[in-house]
Order: C-alpha cells, then structure tokens, then sequence
C-alpha cells in the first residue's frame, strides 16, 4: 500500500502538524525517528539485478515495505541510539555504519523527498546560501568565517556599519536536556577588543544591516508562503527568534504551511 515515511523527532511539532494533515486526508504514513534505530526499529533492505531497494522497515508497532514508500518527509530527527557498554571507539564504528547502512539505504528510495539529506546538507551551508545568492543577482551583507582574532578586527575596520556575529552552522544545541538557542548578537567596540574564543572554531560575521522588518519564505514545491516577521524587542531587532517560539508562523497567520508540504508529498499541485 502506498505509504509516506516520516523521519523526525517524535516530540517535533511542525511534524505532528503535516501527519495530521496526511492522516485526515486519508493517506498511510509511517513515523519514525533516528533515534528509533538501532535499538527499536529493524531495517532488512535488498537489492539486486532485477529489482531496486525492497525489504522492511519495522517498529514495535508497525512495518512497512520498502518499495511502498512513494515520498519521505525528513525533518530534524535525533542521532541513532546505540547500545549502552560500547566503547566510545565502538559507538563511533557503530554510529558510522549505522548512517551509512539505514541512512544510504533510505537516502536510495526512489521517492518524492522533502528535503532529502544530502540536499538539506548542502543548502545549511551558509557559505553556499550567500554565494548563491549573490549569483541570483541579490544584494547581499560583507561576510566573513573566521577563527581569526585579527581578521575580525580587521573585517571591522572595513565595514562602516557594525558588525554581527552569529553561527555558521545549526544554532540550536542541547545541553543538560534542555534546548538552547545561540543567537545572533552585534558586536560592541569592546566586544571587539576581547575576542577570545573566537580561535576555538568557526564564527561567522556580518555586517549590520538595519531593518524594518525581515521576512520568512517556506517553499513547498512550487508554492512560496511569506510572511513579514516584526521584532517585538531590541533583542528580537538582532535576531527575531529571540521573540518567537519555533512553528508560530501557521498558527499567527494561518498560511498553510503543513498542507503545502502535505500536497507536496502527496505530488499534489496547486
């Protein structure tokens, strides 16, 4: 039977908003996530000369067959859980095949994906998002990425405006169960005197922009759904997440967001 995988973490919102969706529509999904695996989901994939990918995914609750998969909704699932008793030398082998074995047979599934990891893994790269978007003829802020103390200062005395810093990569972080968010911050003449830290990794800085308000595109297919987001703070002036709370878009302007990547999955075109 024709099925949707769903891959993302169980206490994922925006998630249980699209499995609604699907679910009221009539449509088998299958949810699981990473973090299922491999401890309490089972993967039997085969492959050969006659066929593509086929076999099972299983849970305690459910199975489904590989080739019913017709499209994959991946968003933000938890790391795999491994066994405990391994050696840290251990889980890192078993993490590896792990990814590459459940994640490269899944990432095989000849489905709709939205988004499939490899592409995912190469727009978060802002390096490549600024690029791009420079070669789509937008304007965009001077930028650097840095561990460089003194490139900073001198990246500062170059740009008239000041400068930001935020980070490169995802900034959100768990420690001690708790969900922290790193945020964007402009930097102060005296931030840029004591720059320690800056050598421990990369950084990335900008500079400042002024606004009257920003703007948070979802594309869904061929759909584009804007919304204007207005800082509510000086905080928020810096870094509007600092305001808001993750999936507050549909609820606040009711675009319809999960049922934009519901009929994506679904191959549904407006």
């Amino acid at each position: 039977m024709p099925t949707i995988l769903v891959i993302a973490a169980r206490d994922d919102w925006p998630t249980d908003r699209v499995v609604n969706v699907l679910t009221n529509r009539g449509v088998r999904v299958f949810r699981m996530d990473t973090a299922d695996f491999p401890q309490r989901a089972i993967l039997a994939g085969r492959i050969d000369t006659r066929r593509g990918w086929c076999g099972k995914l299983a849970n305690s609750h459910r199975a489904v067959e590989l080739s019913d998969i017709e499209a994959v909704y991946f968003r933000a699932p938890h790391q795999f859980r491994l066994a405990d008793g391994m050696s840290e030398a251990e889980r890192r082998f078993a993490a590896a095949q792990a990814r590459a074995g459940y994640g490269g047979v899944i990432s095989a599934l000849d489905a709709r994906w939205v988004n499939h990891p490899a592409a995912m893994t190469r727009a978060e790269y802002k390096p490549i998002q600024l690029a791009t978007a420079r070669e789509c003829g937008l304007a965009i802020p001077a930028t650097l990425v840095t561990n460089d103390p003194d490139a900073v200062r001198a990246f500062a005395e170059d740009t008239p405006s000041p400068i930001i810093c935020k980070p490169v990569a995802s900034p959100v972080f768990i420690e001690g169960n708790e969900l922290k968010t790193v945020y964007t911050r402009r930097l102060s003449p005296h931030d840029l005197v004591d720059l320690r830290g800056i050598d421990t990794t990369a950084h990335l800085f900008q500079a400042w922009i002024e606004k009257a308000y920003e703007v948070r595109l979802t594309i869904a297919g061929d759909r584009l759904l804007a919304a204007e987001v207005h800082a509510r703070s000086s905080r928020g002036h810096e870094d509007w997440r600092s305001d808001y709370g993750w999936d507050w878009i549909q609820g606040a302007t009711g675009l319809p967001i999960a049922e934009a990547i519901a009929d994506e999955l679904q191959g549904v075109r407006a």
